[in-house]
């Protein structure tokens, strides 16, 4: 499975919605997420979304303005943010795995990782 995803530039209380698209085996059989890290910080989770999109989880600094969704017939999953922060700024990594082991939360593990995409909010 190969990751690409897409960031931008956007400006303190506006939003941004950030893409990956997923080539290779089955989307559908793959776990996706979101982390990401500022600089000099150590790489967080964001948010994750079941294989079939029914069950989402979020971390604390994304609930309430973060919003993970994925189109299984496109291989896509999209990370809609709102209201946002200069400390949202963050390299933001794409990331799938077949299970929901601990590696979400841990940061490491997973079984494939985007490049990386950097997101600046500017104050």
């Amino acid at each position: 499975v190969q990751l690409q995803a897409w960031g931008g530039v956007v400006q303190a209380g506006g939003s941004l919605r950030l893409s990956c698209a997923a080539s290779g085996r089955t989307f559908s059989s793959f776990v996706m997420g979101w982390f990401r890290q500022a600089p000099g910080k150590e790489r967080e989770f964001v948010a994750r979304i079941s294989w079939s999109g029914g069950g989402t989880y979020y971390a604390d600094s994304a609930k309430g303005r973060f919003t993970i969704s994925r189109d299984n017939a496109k291989n896509t999953v999209i990370l809609q943010m709102n209201s946002l922060k200069p400390e949202d700024t963050a390299v933001y990594y794409c990331a799938a795995d077949p299970s929901m082991g601990s590696g979400w939360f841990l940061g490491y593990g997973l079984d494939y990782w985007g490049k990386g995409t950097q997101l600046t909010v500017s104050s």
